[in-house]
């Protein structure tokens, strides 16, 4: 690859997990741990993988995070200007045993040092230091434990979860199912969502496991679901990690700094940071937003709609911290999945929120349709306009594009998303992706509030299309 040259001339030592598999999340601790100068990640994320399938690099920085995008643009400058580069055709690594393997390369580095870790190790360490692991011990193997199903969807997540939750937790082995990581992900998509997670998702409609979670193919991103196939909705999953966010050894000890949310993700967070008089951050889509916040100490827990949450103990997403955030919660409650959330929303209202994803549109049209929508909600007569639906009639409060100020340098992002926000605080917001040499992508997300006790366990799905 091009990145060969600069790291046999700069570089003096690398860390790479064993058999070459390391979760996204393992990877953010392992870079902060050995404070490396950054890290490479090679994975198709939660898209399907395979010779057929995709393939990506994501590379992260010092911090443990997403490069900015002023890196990404000047690597990307840099390899425009590449004219040839080196490899090392004899240079045979084992990437299954762990330990240090050194090499005589023709570099200023003597020698040159790769060392193989287990990177769970390290990842386990982490979150022993988080959780209380007694607490999880008693809930997953004690007199009145709980059944948990966990799919790794033969992502990277796997090894943690056998070594974590099956063996260091006690949860029995057969309670983690697709853990061996497989390069095609057994022939299907690792997105953690009730589309494609089909198979836990049948499972836990029967009754017989109490807690289930789906992991993507890097462990970043988690589904969570409750008895029955009860459905935790992701805005949903970090409002009740923030509610309940004391019951975290790491929060007790640390405090709360702030709490965010991507734009587009429902405001149910907001309801929590407003009780709780903790400053909430609505940042544009994308972790590097999340990222400096936490490096400048105004962060301590975020999510995404897009089934990504996370606290300022790494820099990324993590799964399988979501998974142990919301065990320890139903350790310290003692109730089920469904009674939690029910609980909630009788406390802070709920927000309904769905999204629809209008793929493959013709960019040009794609282009005209946005255009309109910002032309009809920019006229000084929609706001105060009313929109019945159903029982409920929606007031617009405010009408405007979104863009993002962050409070950490200043920079300011604009167009990031057509936004109708009505009095009672529902939303409706547009998103528009792709280029004029690809095919467009339009969102439209709703969030639909509601406060009334009668009305907040109806289908989501339904009440979006009253």
């Amino acid at each position: 690859s091009p990145s060969t040259l600069c790291l046999s001339l700069q570089i003096g030592r690398l860390v790479i997990g064993q058999n070459g598999i390391m979760s996204t999340p393992a990877m953010s601790c392992m870079i902060r741990k050995v404070r490396a100068i950054g890290g490479i990640v090679l994975t198709a994320c939660h898209n399907p993988g395979g010779p057929d399938g995709d393939f990506g690099i994501k590379f992260n920085t010092s911090n443990g995070g997403p490069a900015p995008e002023a890196i990404l643009d000047k690597i990307f400058q840099i390899s425009k200007t590449i004219e040839e580069y080196a490899i090392c055709p004899d240079l045979k690594v084992h990437l299954s045993t762990t330990g240090k393997q050194t090499f005589d390369l023709e570099n200023k580095f003597k020698p040159f040092t790769v060392e193989i870790v287990d990177s769970v190790d390290s990842y386990a360490n982490m979150l022993r230091n988080i959780f209380d692991f007694a607490a999880l011990k008693e809930l997953l193997s004690g007199p009145n434990h709980i059944k948990i199903r966990i799919d790794a969807m033969h992502g990277a997540t796997g090894p943690y979860v056998k070594r974590i939750l099956c063996e260091e937790l006690g949860s029995p082995a057969n309670s983690a199912i697709n853990c061996i990581p497989k390069e095609d992900f057994g022939g299907h998509c690792p997105d953690p969502n009730l589309v494609h997670a089909t198979d836990l998702v049948e499972t836990m409609t029967d009754g017989q496991y109490d807690f289930g979670a789906a992991f993507d193919g890097d462990g970043d991103h988690n589904m969570i679901l409750g008895k029955n196939g009860f459905f935790v909705n992701p805005s949903d999953s970090v409002a009740i990690i923030a509610a309940n966010i004391f019951n975290i050894p790491y929060f007790q000890q640390s405090g709360v700094r702030g709490f965010a949310r991507s734009m587009p993700t429902s405001g149910a967070l907001d309801k929590v940071a407003k009780a709780t008089k903790i400053q909430l951050h609505e940042t544009p889509a994308g972790w590097k937003f999340f990222v400096n916040l936490m490096d400048a100490g105004k962060l301590s827990l975020c999510g995404e709609e897009s089934f990504g949450t996370s606290s300022d103990h790494i820099r990324e997403k993590d799964g399988l911290w979501a998974v142990l955030a919301w065990l320890s919660i139903l350790a310290f409650k003692k109730q089920s999945v469904e009674e939690i959330m029910k609980d909630h929303w009788q406390k802070y209202g709920r927000n309904f929120f769905t999204r629809y994803d209008y793929e493959e549109v013709d960019p040009e049209t794609a282009n005209r349709i946005m255009e309109d929508l910002e032309a009809m909600i920019s006229g000084k007569s929609f706001i105060g306009d009313t929109f019945s639906a159903g029982e409920k009639t929606y007031q617009v409060y405010k009408a405007d594009i979104f863009e993002y100020t962050d409070p950490v340098d200043g920079s300011i992002l604009r167009n990031q998303g057509l936004r109708i926000i009505f009095s009672d605080s529902s939303r409706i917001i547009f998103s528009h992706s792709g280029t004029s040499c690809a095919r467009a992508t339009i969102r439209l997300y709703l969030d639909s509030y509601e406060k009334d006790p009668q009305k907040i366990c109806q289908d989501p799905q339904v009440r979006s299309y009253d």
